[in-house]
């Protein structure tokens, strides 16, 4: 595949997001629902998370079609115990599941102190940072986790055994910006790879993928044919087991080889999603909490830089520079993402915005 020569369409958020909803309805998603993914695929794009974002919505798309994801499914409390929840999402779209798991465990946080909210038979939700920031905006701290396809190999081992399992931590705030975690368990999501993929490119940063015989690689192409390098070594590899476990093994619902990506049709993805949720307020008043929150941030941020970087950053810190850029100066798409969404767009007789094109590979 050759670079791309065509510059970037930059849409405001508000046309992106009219244009997202109104491909998802046209592949039979009903308005509210549509909004909903819509809303989780554009936060990602505006935090500058791009590989999470509309790029992922012609696969959503496929997965529509080919009868992967029901788009009416509501889902339904498989069991409800004290501060424990279990969700049947009937393989609904992963954003209308994470919202209710959400709800239900801030309802069940607030009554109880804590809780624990595992969804099974899911699908894809987009950005863990959406759901644990939907929980701490009702002054709880937020945990998300998810389980993904087997794209990542245990440590010491050459085949697909866990997914990119990322985890999301966000801290209660007044102005919502506290503390907010949001990392996959490998280096780099699968979705890095695809975005440069549809950008042209041929080289990788080192530590991002592996050949299938397990050797470290930076090549674009044997990367795609390869597998994802779990973050930190066996640590990463760890981690990925520990997000499975409360997710695809405590659901009783599928988990690692049984799942499946949003790259794959044919079969039900099979995804789990696990919802923590915390009040504060059983152990100090909010208010005292988040002046410690800020008092702990400022000084991790005091820290002297170090050579190479002229300040300290905190988790959320990058990612809200980017979104405060894009609410103001419009969220750019590149040419190869572009290209993939106006053509599914215009297969499903969704009109672009005025004066835009779909963007042929060069």
């Amino acid at each position: 595949m050759r670079a791309m020569t065509a510059p970037a369409v930059t849409l405001t958020e508000s046309v992106l997001r009219r244009l997202t909803e109104r491909v998802l309805e046209a592949a039979g998603v009903a308005s509210d629902k549509a909004a909903l993914v819509a809303d989780s695929l554009i936060l990602a794009n505006l935090r500058g998370v791009d590989s999470h974002g509309v790029q992922n919505l012609p696969h959503y798309v496929e997965q529509l079609e080919a009868g992967d994801v029901d788009p009416h499914a509501e889902g339904h409390v498989a069991s409800e115990s004290g501060a424990c929840l279990l969700y049947d999402s009937e393989h609904g779209l992963g954003a209308v599941t994470a919202l209710t798991c959400c709800g239900h465990a801030v309802r069940l946080a607030r009554r109880l102190g804590v809780s624990l909210v595992v969804a099974r038979e899911a699908t894809h939700f987009g950005i863990a940072a959406c759901w644990s920031q939907k929980i701490s905006a009702e002054g709880l701290i937020g945990i998300a986790l998810c389980d993904a396809s087997p794209t990542v190999p245990p440590w010491q081992g050459r085949a697909g055994r866990v997914g990119t399992n990322p985890i999301s931590l966000s801290v209660p705030h007044p102005q919502g910006r506290g503390w907010l975690l949001d990392m996959a368990t490998t280096t780099a999501a699968y979705g890095r790879l695809e975005k440069s993929q549809l950008e042209g490119k041929t080289v990788i940063p080192e530590g991002w993928a592996q050949d299938r015989e397990g050797h470290p690689t930076t090549d674009l192409g044997t990367a795609l044919k390869g597998f994802l390098m779990p973050l930190g070594g066996y640590k990463g590899s760890g981690l990925a087991v520990l997000v499975e476990i409360l997710c695809g093994v405590l659901s009783g619902g599928a988990f690692g080889t049984e799942i499946r990506g949003i790259r794959q049709h044919g079969r039900h993805s099979r995804v789990n999603h696990t919802f923590l949720a915390i009040d504060v307020t059983r152990f100090l008043p909010l208010g005292e909490f988040q002046a410690r929150m800020d008092r702990f941030v400022a000084e991790i941020k005091s820290a002297p830089p170090a050579a190479g970087y002229e300040e300290v950053l905190v988790a959320g810190d990058p990612e809200w520079r980017i979104e405060d850029e894009r609410r103001r100066g419009g969220i750019p798409i590149p040419p190869g993402p572009w290209a993939n969404l106006a053509r599914v767009a215009e297969r499903l007789g969704v009109v672009l915005p005025a004066g835009l094109d779909p963007i042929p590979f060069g």
